[in-house]
């Protein structure tokens, strides 16, 4: 069975050999690297990895900027993007994963835990949860076909990304419950538990804000989690 592509995306080519190293000797993945972020760009343009690890601080074009085109393209949307970073602040942090990123590793980090993390995320992606039940949701504002995967709110469709799309249908279908943060990660983020609860607020604060009118209903229920109230 083939494995997995992963795309490094690193200018510190000793960090980079050695993350690709932690990566093919595990059995992970197959991993290639490039060093600068117009070289990303052209790297996946060229072939579509099955997961990127992105460096934020790279010449030419800065890591942010790759991931915002990365997740501008419908064809490589769904690609999960691990982010590494030296930029350890709560507000990088956020950054990062409102601009697109699936995971923020702050460096320096363990090549065990960063290998953790990509087996986690491939799996994620390559074994979904088929969500069962509920295939459609009519509200005042939203609309939502789980099956057809379309969004739309006042009849103007909504582009999600695949995680976003995950966690509106998990709160949708667990209508006017509280769900907790842990909950969300179990079934939402899948087997990934190195992933914080501070990823599922990011989440939901970038749902909320691409919902619109439909974002209003889902609510923050205070030190317990969220509910979508009908």
């Amino acid at each position: 069975m083939d494995r997995a592509r992963v795309l490094i995306v690193e200018d510190e080519l000793d960090l980079a050999r050695l993350m690709k190293h932690a990566l093919e000797r595990s059995g992970t993945a197959v991993a290639e690297i490039v060093g600068s972020g117009d070289a990303a760009l052209k790297a996946v343009a060229a072939q579509r990895p099955d997961l990127v690890i992105l460096d934020l601080s790279l010449p030419v074009v800065d890591g942010l900027d790759v991931c915002r085109s990365l997740r501008a393209q419908p064809e490589v949307e769904p690609v999960p993007i691990i982010v590494v970073s030296a930029r350890t602040g709560e507000d990088n942090r956020i950054l990062g994963l409102e601009t697109g990123a699936d995971d923020y590793v702050t460096k320096p980090f363990s090549l065990r835990e960063l290998t953790a993390r990509v087996r986690a995320v491939l799996r994620r992606s390559a074994h979904p949860r088929q969500q069962r039940g509920l295939l459609s949701y009519r509200g005042a504002h939203l609309r939502a076909d789980f099956e057809a995967i379309a969004v739309s709110v006042d009849g103007q469709d909504v582009r999600l990304t695949r995680r976003e799309f995950e966690l509106l249908r998990y709160l949708v279908q667990n209508k006017n419950r509280v769900i907790s943060r842990d909950k969300l990660l179990e079934r939402v983020w899948g087997w990934d538990r190195l992933v914080d609860t501070r990823a599922v607020d990011v989440h939901v604060g970038r749902l909320r804000s691409k919902l619109g009118a439909g974002g209003r209903q889902i609510e923050t229920v205070i030190g317990l989690g969220y509910r979508f109230v009908d």
